[in-house]
């Protein structure tokens, strides 16, 4: 089957074909680094990271990237008030960030390029639109002529004649066009600047992105991803500026996930519902907070809640219940059960549900249907009287396959301190002594899946690590 996107560009799904064969170039928009990351922000690096993680699953070679953005408005504001330089600002929040989306499931992009470190290419990028006439200077600033890019809308669905009715000029703001949007913005006392041919300055948001992408990706990219927020007008503006500066179609596939609210209510820090994620995986189990963001489509809202966060938390216990079951049985197996192609055919079944959910738009949610599917079947398959080590091995296999794409282990790595294993075998001693043989076993076995080695010695039992 071919991998089908919802393309926001042309409001379906379409069958997604790169521009090389077997590659794939993708881009997603990053954070602005002044403060830690919440959990709205966290649902597009899952939600991206596992899109790439299926791509390349599918047999792609994904280059990725994702900016950060290291100089704005705000971040000058949070300096400023933290008595702050820039530069130790934002290094300090990117490191927060690769804590938090690590602790995630999430793997670093093949580049996380920086504004700061490709100052040349912007100023470059906006003489070129300069030049074009797409854009022009007024006292130090220089702004984007929307009107004359023919294109303009096209991914919002709005006309400019639209646009027009909410525009208008803020203070201090010298445009030809309320519409006109800034490119470069001259610095006001005691900022952080950069010189350039209009003065000293910083660039605006939205160029950052086109020239980034382009710098790395080249002129024109497979896919470009985002929240729906950036939909209008960051994106519609990376589209006006790439495509008038390189005469290219810019990105061929947009994708945007829905927004997320907090017990039904949109996120704020009004409302006082603003969740950090450096705040919430002290609390729970980041792949907890992972499995609860895939169980929507992407494209969906999705509703916060601790109910429905445990709703995951207990679905996700009950997957990687099955999955310790039959690792158990598999150590302790010695028995080849017939019938077992059967059971292989079943599995493959399985494999194909959750290929086919994600060839569709990555339907995430009926991905997890399927794994939740493939527990089933393994929990039923664990009744049989003899099990085939093939068959549990090929469990086991299409678990981490399956599990791997959405970014989430099933074998949990839990500090067994020393305390716990020495109340573990008194309390096999005791039962021991209590004549109590079933209990005990079960212990030993216990013990046997934490990789503790039980030793009789003269001085009694001893224990020691595998």
């Amino acid at each position: 089957m071919v991998i089908q996107i919802f393309n926001t560009l042309k409001r379906e799904k379409e069958p997604f074909v790169p521009m090389e064969e077997g590659k794939v170039k993708m881009y997603v928009c990053g954070p602005t680094v002044y403060n830690y990351i919440h959990i709205g922000n966290s649902r597009p690096v899952i939600i991206y990271d596992t899109v790439r993680k299926y791509l390349q699953y599918r047999g792609y070679e994904v280059t990725f990237v994702s900016n950060f953005t290291d100089v704005d408005d705000k971040i000058i504001k949070a300096a400023n008030e933290l008595g702050e330089d820039v530069s130790e600002l934002t290094e300090r929040f990117i490191n927060a960030y690769f804590a938090d989306v690590e602790a995630l499931g999430c793997s670093k992009a093949d580049a996380h390029p920086r504004v700061t470190d490709h100052m040349n290419e912007i100023i470059d990028f906006i003489k070129v639109l300069e030049e074009k006439g797409y854009a022009y200077e007024s006292q130090g600033d220089v702004y984007y002529r929307t009107r004359k890019f023919e294109g303009y809308g096209k991914l919002s669905h709005q006309s400019v004649d639209d646009l027009k009715v909410g525009a208008r000029i803020e203070t201090g703001e010298k445009k030809e066009d309320a519409l006109d949007f800034a490119l470069w913005k001259a610095a006001k006392p005691g900022e952080i600047f950069w010189e350039s041919p209009w003065g000293q300055g910083r660039p605006g948001w939205h160029i950052e992105c086109s020239v980034m992408a382009r710098e790395i990706l080249g002129d024109t990219i497979d896919i470009h991803a985002g929240g729906q927020d950036l939909t209008f007008p960051h994106h519609e503006n990376e589209i006006a500026q790439s495509e008038a500066m390189t005469g290219k179609t810019f990105a061929r596939y947009w994708m945007h996930n829905g927004y997320i609210n907090i017990d039904n209510e949109k996120m704020s820090k009004s409302l006082g519902n603003f969740i950090l994620v450096n705040d919430i995986r002290q609390q729970i189990d980041p792949q907890v907070l992972r499995f609860f963001m895939l169980s929507v489509q992407y494209r969906h809202p999705i509703n916060y809640s601790i109910d429905l966060v445990e709703q995951a938390e207990a679905g996700l216990e009950r997957i990687r219940t099955s999955y310790a079951n039959v690792m158990h049985r598999l150590n302790a197996t010695a028995d080849l059960g017939d019938q077992h192609d059967i059971w292989l055919h079943k599995i493959e079944e399985v494999k194909g549900q959750f290929t086919t959910a994600m060839d569709d738009d990555f339907n995430t949610a009926n991905g997890i249907a399927a794994v939740f599917e493939l527990s089933k079947l393994a929990n039923t398959y664990l009744l049989e009287k003899q099990t085939a080590e093939q068959v549990l091995k090929q469990f086991l296999t299409i678990f981490d396959e399956l599990m791997g794409v959405l970014g989430i282990s099933l074998q949990q790595e839990k500090e067994i301190l020393d305390e716990e294993i020495d109340a573990l075998i008194e309390e096999r001693n005791q039962a021991r002594k209590n004549r109590d043989f079933a209990r005990a076993d079960e212990i030993r076995d216990q013990l046997k899946d934490m990789n503790i080695i039980l030793e009789d010695t003269a001085q009694g039992i001893r224990w020691r690590r595998g």
